[in-house]
């Protein structure tokens, strides 16, 4: 293989962003390649391994829309897991022919423009330059590995769920796990129906919500695709989510509280990410708030016996608002951690104080210390969310300047796609775009149709090079910021704002104005070149 590439477009990553771009690009008849850091497509789902793992979005939205993929592909569940989101990856490499121009196995560790060039450089010494350049790592990239205490004192195995290895094997062994996010819940879901020996460090709850996973047969997922075309049109251009949504039009206080438990039980029948909606002001009323709380903790206790557990897991007091963080979808979570193989340790009353060879040392408010004796700790911690791997390509803007020294003030982009100074360079599923508050593939598709759109106004200009400007991009960060700033999760901390990384700047990290919103502001901008500088 050449060390060299000199291509129309480099595209960094290989998920559904990365891919997309490759199949437009070419359609448009420029040269891309992509360059990945893992040995496969899939991207985050190349990489989550661990058990468990699977996708919070519903299908058949968690897919892309073209007709060519999807006729010719079948998922089995309602919500897939990640050997079956890979086979689908596979398929997508099939029919587009993605693997001859995609470079694997190199992790790009720095990208500058200069002479209206973009050249990259990867850890394995292979030097690109392109006339545009396309940044495609998604959010959750960079694993965050807590600072505990003596860590690499442990004798025993460490692993985060964002490396889990192939080889590993828990069977007779103590298990210790930290963390209770997504990944979290799922690990201990598989870990406690093997009957593994596990101890569970909590500090705070995670606000687990029904699945209501579902298997369909191939004959079934085929006879669903004839509704398809309108399903992925409404829920592209027509929902805020990215995917359709039972709508909440009523109004808490307008109603009963028999009324709100009939509300409640109906979007908890139907589960999902919906689960812990129903009233329109459930967000921003702390009364239809706490009553949703209470429902949800009412619900949560019942499939529990160990009261000790519940007053851990679901507290009596409310300890998040509903809606300030993602849920997390579970199927047994709340039966598994009530078995007895699993030990709960109540980190807010007993806090880590120190990790020694044989495990973790915790101890009270009095300074009484426990030891908890691991052969395995699974550190469930989460990422450096969004920005964590930018920041790790060592971005540098036409004049030199970092992209972390660029966003030391506040992130500024235009639509979460754009960053001054940076001509020709997008980014996809990054900050200041809906990402998280939407579904991935539909949001994807159309971040990578605005683009195409963009690159449309720049040929019909007979132009070179375009750029967001500076203004366009502190009007778009001040708007998030207001919108943002207007809603009561606002309050919360979460992966959303930067605050499970210790001195990361909080802010908004994602743009909380809905999906519809973001596209009607960015197609705007492309009919009035407003936003953007273009030269010949």
């Amino acid at each position: 293989m050449t060390n060299h590439v000199d291509v129309d477009v480099v595209i960094v990553g290989a998920g559904f962003s990365g891919c997309l771009t490759l199949h437009e690009m070419r359609r448009r008849g420029l040269s891309a390649r992509i360059i990945e850091a893992n040995d496969g497509f899939g991207g985050v789902w190349y990489s989550n391994r661990y058990p468990g793992a699977r996708v919070d979005s519903i299908l058949p939205f968690y897919q892309l829309t073209m007709p060519d993929i999807y006729n010719g592909f079948d998922f089995a569940e309602k919500y897939p897991d990640s050997e079956a989101l890979r086979s689908y990856f596979q398929h997508l490499d099939e029919r587009l022919e993605l693997s001859k121009d995609t470079i694997f196995g190199h992790r790009v560790v720095r990208a500058h423009y200069k002479d209206e060039t973009w050249k990259f450089e990867t850890d394995k010494g292979l030097v690109g330059n392109s006339r545009f350049a396309v940044f495609a790592g998604g959010t959750t990239h960079k694993a965050h590995i807590p600072e505990l205490p003596y860590l690499k004192a442990f004798q025993g195995q460490i692993i985060h769920p964002a490396s889990w290895p192939s080889d590993v094997n828990l069977d007779g062994k103590r298990v210790g796990l930290i963390g209770q996010g997504a990944s979290g819940i799922q690990i201990l879901e598989q870990l406690s129906k093997a009957d593994h020996d596990i101890t569970l460090f909590i500090r705070t709850p995670c606000l687990a919500v029904p699945m209501r996973q579902e298997k369909s047969s191939a004959a079934e997922s085929e006879a669903r695709k004839r509704e398809y075309d309108s399903l992925f049109s409404k829920a592209k251009y027509g929902k805020d989510a990215g995917y359709p949504y039972i709508p909440s039009t009523r109004v808490f206080e307008d109603e009963t509280p028999e009324q709100h438990r009939a509300v409640f039980e109906e979007r908890w029948k139907y589960g999902g990410l919906m689960a812990t909606g129903g009233y329109q002001d459930i967000a921003t009323n702390p009364q239809a708030n706490y009553a949703m709380y209470n429902f949800w903790r009412e619900k949560a206790r019942a499939r529990m016996t160990d009261r000790a557990k519940m007053d851990i897991v679901a507290p009596m007091e409310q300890f998040q608002w509903i809606g300030g963080k993602r849920s997390a979808l579970e199927q047994d979570y709340f039966e598994m951690i009530d078995k007895p193989n699993v030990k709960l340790v109540n980190l807010k009353t007993t806090p880590i104080k120190k990790i020694v060879r044989s495990g973790v040392v915790v101890a009270d408010d009095e300074g009484v210390e426990a030891l908890h004796e691991l052969d395995v700790l699974i550190l469930s911690t989460g990422y450096d969310s969004v920005t964590g791997g930018l920041y790790d390509m060592n971005i540098t803007d036409k004049n030199g300047e970092g992209l972390e020294e660029k966003w030391k003030d506040g992130i500024q982009t235009y639509g979460g796609m754009m960053v001054p100074g940076m001509p020709n360079a997008f980014l996809l599923y990054g900050p200041q775009a809906p990402t998280a508050l939407a579904n991935g593939p539909t949001f994807i598709e159309l971040q990578v149709e605005w683009i195409g759109n963009l690159l449309d106004g720049l040929d019909q200009r007979s132009d070179k090079t375009v750029e967001v400007t500076r203004e366009a991009a502190t009007e778009w960060a001040d708007k998030g910021f207001s919108i943002w700033n207007s809603l009561k999760l606002r309050d919360q901390d979460s992966w959303w704002v930067g605050a499970n990384i210790p001195g990361k700047r909080r802010e908004p990290l994602i743009w909380f104005g809905g999906t519809k919103l973001w596209w009607q502001i960015c197609t705007a901008g492309l009919a009035d070149w407003a936003p953007f500088v273009s030269q010949p």
